[in-house]
């Protein structure tokens, strides 16, 4: 890159400041913010739901609401003011010189309008090409991201495509024209890890070839590390701290930055040796903001002037700038806090001679697929989804069991399926020492007070009329684990439990927060006081502080009662904190299972490896072995024979694979690998991660 291209400042946002005119009165969203993006270069924003972000990227691209009112500053984009554009000069600059790729691509691609359709008007529109001359350009950019068989997916509508190659599409879409920014907000979200890893690489590639700048929104710090080169911490529309990657992440002087790096359980960070450290209180409204620093009240560091007065941005380096009057506090004491990484040696509960609570033997839990009444007409036939194929585990007493791997690989089936909602096809579950293969409506009702399920989505399972006195309470009623006239009081403590104060008894799921409602819904399942309880993926959707909140009061719940946990998740880092054992699944078999310090560390099998190189890391000092998983999830209509993995295997051995099931190898006691290749080789291959204080180093 010319060194002089590399200085060519792209982006300028001074002072900013933007208010929304509400009922409540103006909503300071965002105050002033100020950063800038050069050439080639990759600026990452991040900060909890609500601090602003999003809002920064719409101010930028000047999608503001009616509502919304600029009340200074000026966002410079190569040299030009965008707040003093016209309509029609916003339209040739929008999708040409700025391009923006949205979290969910749905919202960016026409269902009705074949993607080449979508693809060609884009330089037909900006750069007045024939669409022969603007097709050729689509197919070859649709090269460039990696999308396998470009020409037929010029012909496809957006519902015949995956997650990932819809978000490859968008991302193609936005590069058309080259434009000098490219604004990304939340591109990764809804994507498998694999996929994400993919995408990521891509972008970081794409960056190089194209010489853009980015703004890159996340809440991910790990995908932030992995994508950029400088970080913004946000908070309340407010910007706290800005510096390089490896400053914020390594040698944070903001309180908030550091609360934030706390949060986050780094890959081989354990529950017993490293536990996650929540941000007390919560974000406070925009409209109501506390007189001196915005994050005195939640700060650790907070003095009693910090409450009166307002801290500025202040230049404390080369490059790196902090809103905090207590930053050289931090600063004296180091880097406090590492995410991410190997840390070291890993302590897990024990196990010891606990009882067995749940015991699961061949369990087949098949799905029938069938066809239209015109499929039907033209011969076709009924087909079973094979979700889950012959799985067999077992939980003791107050331990926890790690289930993961890839959307369609029959997680959350089993979860469903031990549960009694989902019927089972063949094999045996035992929970209790009693046999529990029916569905639930079939099951005792002691049994349904002892295993418990909290789902990903707490929208869909609590009663939207009900208050929560009512959604608690209803489960101590039932169960009569408390006398009727002591429910009110236990819904308290339950309360107290997820840390959530008398305020919301009387509130209705509507008049919360995503994370209040999900440790509502986590009350609710251990309210009971159950052996069991099932979680599937209940923090995936959260703040990182949310997040630390929720599997911090897991732990303390399961502590104080005794529970055993089942919890499903597509986050490794997150299952290595608070699970003892892990299952890896792939389309619907296991892979591999063991103890969590086994799983991760040679020898692996080849798709539990290919995930621990896909997590993104919070730690730029950690180096991950690139294996990358290019082909989609085979259909569990029609699941590949032999390995069910070898289509994607990158150490795939030979025929054999293809044409006969692996065989179970243990490499020690308690840890089971599923692989044709021999376990000498296995143990040769290099640990994934390295580095941010590993013994392998």
């Amino acid at each position: 890159m010319d060194s002089t291209a590399a200085q060519e400042l792209v982006l300028k946002v001074e002072g900013l400041r933007l208010s929304y005119e509400t009922r409540r009165g103006d909503v300071k969203a965002v105050r002033d913010i100020s950063f800038e993006i050069k050439r080639g270069e990759a600026l990452g924003l991040v900060g909890e739901s609500g601090c602003g972000k999003t809002t920064v990227a719409m101010a930028v691209m000047a999608y503001l609401s009616p509502n919304a009112r600029v009340d200074g500053g000026r966002i410079l984009f190569q040299g030009e003011n965008m707040l003093e554009k016209s309509d029609k000069e916003l339209c040739s600059i929008r999708g040409s010189r700025i391009a923006m790729v949205y979290q969910d691509p749905m919202t960016t691609l026409n269902p009705s309008i074949k993607i080449g359709d979508q693809l060609t008007e884009v330089l037909v529109e900006h750069e007045s090409l024939t669409k022969r001359e603007a097709y050729g350009r689509c197919v070859e950019m649709l090269n460039k991201v990696q999308m396998p068989d470009p020409e037929r997916v010029m012909m496809r509508y957006q519902h015949q495509l995956s997650g990932g190659q819809q978000q490859r599409v968008v991302i193609a879409m936005a590069l058309l024209c080259n434009p000098a920014l490219l604004i990304m907000d939340e591109p990764t979200t809804g994507l498998d890890v694999t996929v994400e890893a993919v995408v990521l690489d891509m972008i970081r590639d794409l960056r190089q070839e194209f010489d853009s700048a980015i703004l890159y929104i996340s809440h991910n710090l790990g995908v932030i590390a992995r994508v950029c080169g400088r970080v913004g911490v946000m908070y309340v529309g407010e910007l706290m701290e800005e510096a390089t990657v490896e400053d914020v992440f390594l040698k944070p002087l903001h309180p908030y930055t550091r609360a934030l790096l706390g949060c986050i359980p780094g890959v081989g960070a354990s529950k017993a040796i490293s536990p996650l450290r929540a941000i007390p209180g919560r974000v406070p409204p925009a409209y109501s903001l506390p007189a001196g620093c915005v994050f005195a009240p939640r700060c650790a560091y907070a003095k009693a002037s910090c409450q009166e007065v307002h801290p500025a941005l202040v230049t404390v380096g080369d490059g790196r700038s902090v809103r905090c009057t207590r930053w050289e506090v931090l600063a004296e004491e180091g880097a406090a806090v590492v995410s991410g990484g190997i840390v070291g040696p890993t302590i897990h509960a024990p196990q010891g001679e606990a009882e067995t609570v749940l015991n699961v033997s061949g369990l087949k839990s098949f799905y029938v697929d069938t066809p239209s009444w015109i499929v039907r007409l033209f011969g076709g036939k009924e087909q079973s989804v094979k979700a889950v194929d012959d799985v067999s585990l077992s939980v003791r007493k107050q331990t926890s069991l790690g289930i993961v791997g890839e959307s369609g690989c029959g997680k959350t089936t089993l979860a469903k399926t031990i549960a009694g909602l989902v019927p089972l096809t063949e094999g045996k579950i035992e929970f209790l020492d009693e046999d529990v293969s029916e569905i639930v409506e079939k099951r005792p009702k002691r049994i349904l007070k002892e295993l418990q399920m909290v789902f990903q989505n707490p929208d869909s399972t609590l009663n939207p009329t009900q208050t929560v006195r009512q959604i608690i309470g209803r489960p101590l009623k039932i169960s009569d684990v408390v006398l009727r006239s002591e429910i009110q009081e236990g819904v308290r403590r339950w309360l107290d439990a997820v840390n959530l104060d008398e305020s919301y008894l009387d509130r209705r799921p509507e008049q919360m927060s995503g994370g209040e409602k999900q440790r509502v819904a986590v009350a609710r399942a251990f309210a009971s006081r159950p052996e069991l309880v099932l979680c599937d993926e209940p923090v995936t959707s959260l703040d990182v502080s949310v997040q630390c909140s929720v599997l911090n009061t897991l732990l303390s719940i399961q502590t104080s009662y005794g529970t055993s946990l089942v919890y499903i998740s597509h986050d490794l880092s997150m299952v290595y904190y608070l699970c003892d054992y892990i299952i890896v699944m792939y389309l619907g078999k296991v892979c591999e299972a063991g103890p969590c310090q086994d799983i991760f560390a040679p020898p692996y099998h080849p798709y539990t490896e290919a995930l621990l190189s896909a997590v993104p890391i919070p730690n730029p000092t950690v180096e991950q072995t690139p294996i990358r998983l290019q082909e989609s999830v085979p259909s569990a209509l029609n699941p590949p024979a032999g390995c069910r993995f070898h289509t994607r295997c990158p150490r795939k051995v030979g025929e054999i694979c293809e044409t006969t099931e692996p065989p179970a190898q243990s490499p020690c006691e308690g840890h089971v690998i599923y692989c044709h290749i021999p376990l000498e080789e296995l143990r040769k291959v290099r640990p994934v991660i390295v580095g941010g204080g590993s013994e392998s180093d």
